[in-house]
């Protein structure tokens, strides 16, 4: 039948719940061969079953009455009661349907990269508002990035590149992105139609580690070059590193994905980075608890659409 289990009655009999479903059938069809072909069941197997039921309840349930089966007092008593519970249980193994974002009121945690975020959260707040306005998206700081926050039910999706995460999280690929150099408006390198990686690395930088790392990939590229930058400044975020470099001479890092924006809000230029750069995988991740759930399945198709729409 529908497996729904089984539990133990007060009288330390089991009641196997996969019974109230016969019952329910046998009072419905009021027929031992009608219920046995509506469960698709052999007459003989529901004929057993009906003598589990009788000696549960202590009731025959169903008695005959010339050529037919009527049920007794207590089966008409028990019918409605009986249906009501077993629509109830197979609701519950039904999976949920695709959440109504009109109707969904909710808060979603969301960790994103300060790399990402500039260019995304515009397109994802407006999504999301758009679609539902009952739902709240609260951005966390980085320092999140790198901790079983997901594991723990502090996150419910993480946006950016997605670095060693529990063995049990799942990752999607949203793309890869590259980075470009910006300087201010009057930069000596703002205006120069190509910037060669001496230049490149003569000018002052601004760093972005949560750690205080000065080093990364760009001084391992240098290197190879034979070359070396000045690390002015190491900021813990983006921002911080983009306003930094609109009140100075730094050069700072965008990727290019959000290079447009940067440009029109802070009034930087940008130039291609002179180094043979390995482009930045960028994912989102969630806990499997989530997977499944409708609501946050419609969150993350409104991560890939704003995605695609940068």
């Amino acid at each position: 039948m529908d497996g729904l289990g089984s539990q133990w009655d007060g009288l330390g009999r089991q009641w196997d719940l996969n019974l109230l479903v016969a019952l329910d059938a046998l009072l419905e069809e009021e027929s031992v061969t009608g219920a046995a072909a509506r469960l698709h069941v052999s007459a003989p197997a529901m004929s057993r079953t009906l003598g589990r039921i009788r000696t549960l309840l202590g009731d025959p349930v169903l008695v005959r009455a010339g050529r037919q089966l009527v049920p007794t007092p207590r089966a008409v008593d028990l019918r409605p009661r009986v249906h009501a519970l077993v629509r109830q249980a197979r609701a519950l193994l039904v999976p949920e349907p695709v959440a109504d974002p009109a109707r969904l009121v909710r808060d979603f945690t969301v960790q994103a990269s300060g790399m990402v975020l500039a260019g995304l959260a515009a397109r994802l707040v407006g999504a999301v508002a758009g679609q539902a306005p009952g739902v709240t998206l609260r951005f966390m700081p980085e320092a999140l990035e790198g901790t079983p926050a997901l594991r723990e039910g502090r996150l419910d999706l993480e946006i950016g590149v997605i670095g060693h995460p529990d063995p049990e999280t799942r990752v999607e690929s949203l793309g890869r992105t590259r980075l470009l150099a910006a300087v201010r408006g009057g930069h000596p390198l703002a205006d120069r139609k190509t910037v060669t990686a001496r230049a490149f690395a003569a000018a002052d930088h601004i760093g972005v580690s949560r750690q205080g790392r000065v080093r990364g990939p760009i001084d391992d590229r240098l290197a190879e070059l034979g070359l070396r930058r000045r690390v002015v400044a190491v900021v813990p975020s983006w921002g911080a590193a983009l306003f930094l470099c609109r009140e100075t001479d730094l050069v700072c890092l965008v990727p290019a994905d959000s290079a447009t924006h940067h440009r029109d809000a802070l009034g930087l230029r940008t130039f291609e980075i002179p180094l043979d750069l390995p482009p930045v995988p960028l994912g989102m991740a969630w806990h499997p608890r989530n997977d499944a759930d409708p609501a946050h399945r419609w969150l993350r198709d409104r991560v890939r659409e704003s995605w695609t729409g940068l």
